[in-house]
């Protein structure tokens, strides 16, 4: 293997890509066994599986021998720090509520920040074997395919992702529900917050909003709407790494628009 500063960018993502998948496919051989699984709850409807930590562990594995001078942030272990200025953020399992519970709509999520700006993206469905992928100035892609989001002008046109977790006041997540529904759209309601944005990105919705998404969760998401052609507000990296932050992503004829309800909702 190539030291990871002579690769392209088109390289670095075909390699990514190839680790996310390797990692996706075994996961999803754990899915379908029937032995039962080690689970641990954070939180409220919020859990931890062996599995999420396995995966984490073997990606990170596969990216320090493919990129050894690179950073590592991810969920479930302590981040790695590197010298080359690229950081990994690794979402082993997004969805682990579905995991556990042997419902599909799960997938392996990943994202690559140069200079706080996230520059490559791979969210992994090995369930449906849809990979949707995409580098910075490079566009989006589903399986090697080019994809576009949606062109509606209005929430009448529309459905949304509104997503939510045990980490938000339900009020929030009611007044989003109310303004969004008044608006004339509808909405769904997605256990993976990642491929709630990816299918943004491959215009299968039109929208995505949710009052506070972890950084693994939603910077691949977000790169992949930008480069499919729609529009994601803007945050500041370092406290989304840390902290978490609201997320507002969608085609452009409706990103003002759910800006103004995230502005009317999401205010403490």
């Amino acid at each position: 293997m190539p030291n990871n500063t002579a690769l392209s960018d088109d390289a670095v993502l075909v390699e990514a890509t190839r680790i996310v998948r390797a990692a996706g496919d075994v996961a999803a051989e754990r899915f379908r066994d029937d032995t039962a699984l080690r689970i641990e709850r954070k939180g409220a409807q919020d859990w931890v599986s062996e599995v999420d930590r396995d995966i984490e562990t073997m990606i990170r594995k596969a990216l320090a021998d493919t990129f050894p001078d690179d950073g590592i942030v991810g969920e479930e272990h302590a981040p790695v720090e590197g010298s080359s200025g690229r950081i990994w953020v690794i979402d082993p399992i997004d969805g682990t509520s579905l995991y556990v519970n042997r419902s599909p709509g799960w997938c392996v999520n990943v994202a690559a920040i140069v200079e706080e700006n996230v520059v490559q993206a791979i969210t992994y469905d090995p369930l449906l074997d849809e990979c949707f992928t995409a580098r910075r100035c490079g566009g989006a892609q589903l399986n090697g395919r080019s994809i576009r989001v949606q062109d509606a002008q209005s929430l009448k046109d529309c459905i949304l992702f509104v997503g939510h977790s045990g980490r938000v006041p339900p009020n929030k997540v009611l007044a989003t529900l109310d303004q969004v529904l008044n608006a004339g759209a509808m909405y769904r309601q997605t256990g993976s917050g990642a491929m709630g944005l990816a299918s943004v990105a491959a215009g299968r919705v039109a929208g995505y909003i949710e009052s506070q998404m972890f950084a693994w969760d939603c910077l691949a998401g977000l790169l992949l709407i930008e480069e499919a052609g729609g529009q994601a507000m803007s945050f500041d990296m370092h406290h989304m790494l840390t902290q978490g932050g609201p997320v507002i992503a969608a085609c452009k004829g409706i990103h003002d628009t759910l800006i103004d309800i995230a502005d009317n909702c999401f205010a403490d």
